[in-house]
């Protein structure tokens, strides 16, 4: 099954991150810096959809990846 990934259901989290990410030029607000790997969706998240066994938030918790 396709993993689903999915906006944080809090949705004053979601204003808070957006806002941070319009700040930051898309850059991960939740990181120092403004490296490739940051930038929304990051590399870490995008490694975390990939893996099969994962379930959970991102690292700034805009978005929610469920099991298939």
């Amino acid at each position: 099954m396709k993993p689903k990934v999915t906006l944080n259901p809090d949705k004053e989290i979601v204003e808070l991150v957006k806002k941070g990410l319009k700040e930051k030029g898309g850059y991960c607000p939740c990181r120092f810096g403004k490296e490739e790997k940051y930038k929304c969706i990051c590399d870490e998240f995008r490694g975390q959809i990939a893996d099969p066994e994962f379930e959970g938030f991102c690292h700034c918790m805009l978005y929610y990846k469920s099991k298939g």
